[in-house]
């Protein structure tokens, strides 16, 4: 499970693939649900990438 701030790495993202392998801090501060298909919103991932929805794995 994740939790807002959390910092993670992005291992899918069909918003914007230029994010995937990049890591973000998840903004959500509660689990998503079916209206975004079970992605997190994470931002800060880079100046040129927008906050996006994605499937991702915990770093440390």
């Amino acid at each position: 499970m994740f939790r807002g701030g959390q910092k993670v790495l992005i291992i899918a993202c069909a918003d914007d693939p230029r994010a995937v392998g990049k890591t973000g801090r998840v903004l959500d501060e509660v689990p998503p649900g079916p209206l975004t298909e079970g992605r997190w919103t994470v931002d800060r991932i880079s100046i040129w990438i927008a906050p996006v929805g994605v499937h991702m794995k915990v770093l440390g």
